[in-house]
């Protein structure tokens, strides 16, 4: 991933707290916790995920239409970006 340092610090910020909650959630099934606690972690570790793959779309995406990032590639086709996009959802 290529862009701004400070996007690229709040993506790694918010994976690093879905590892946390991941990890978390782990433990949790380990000691045999309830199921509403468990399912309530691993949403908020799927909505950290999700957030981060939106950050990086939203900071990339001047790159894939333009083709300007650090690799040089062709830009991106509105068909492409849209299966970035759905990827997410």
């Amino acid at each position: 991933m290529t862009g701004d340092e400070e996007s690229q610090a709040l993506v790694l910020n918010r994976l690093r707290r879905a590892h946390g909650q991941l990890a978390g959630v782990i433990s949790m099934i380990e000691n045999g916790r309830d199921c509403k606690a468990v399912v309530t972690q691993l949403a908020a570790v799927s909505k950290a995920l999700d957030r981060a793959g939106f950050k990086i779309v939203a900071s990339g995406l001047r790159e894939c239409l333009s083709g300007d990032g650090a690799d040089a590639q062709e830009p991106l086709t509105e068909a492409e970006l849209e299966k970035l996009f759905l990827a997410l959802a």
